[in-house]
């Protein structure tokens, strides 16, 4: 069996194979999946799915790559550049934003904490000012989608 720092770099390599599907199986049925940022939640297996599949969307061509691992008992921190052109909609809780062809690069950092081998939690880290200046959108542009 592999361990939780093996697992948490396996299931981030995943997600560049688009393998949703071994990703939500690597996902207890009451995990919990916290963007922290904005606070929103997915849960369970639908929910991994949900939140990986939002990110494909928005951007087909992403790719994120591991710089740090650092693991503590159940608990697995994972460092990563996130690539991508945002050529697909991005769905949020403040609403779709549509495609802006614009290329981005973001650090992020996910907190996991792992039982009898699968994902309970984990929370998401990232500059969405960062992520919002990369795209060209502005918070006023925001709103008037709304």
């Amino acid at each position: 069996m592999a361990d939780n720092a093996d697992l948490a770099r396996r299931l981030h390599e995943a997600w560049n194979e688009r393998n949703f599907d071994e990703m939500a199986e690597a996902t207890a049925p009451d995990a919990t999946i916290t963007i922290v940022g904005s606070g929103d939640t997915f849960e369970g297996i639908e929910g991994s799915h949900a939140y990986n599949t939002m990110w494909a969307d928005g951007f087909p061509d992403g790719k994120v790559t591991v710089d740090r691992v650092i693991a503590s008992g159940d608990y697995v921190v994972v460092e990563f550049t996130g690539r991508g052109t945002h050529t697909g909609t991005l769905a949020t809780s403040m609403g779709d934003i549509p495609a802006t062809g614009r290329s981005m690069t973001l650090q992020l950092c996910d907190v996991m904490e792992f039982k009898n081998g699968k994902v309970q939690s984990q929370k998401t880290y990232f500059d969405t000012g960062s992520m919002m200046a990369q795209l060209g959108l502005t918070a006023d542009q925001m709103a008037s989608q709304q």
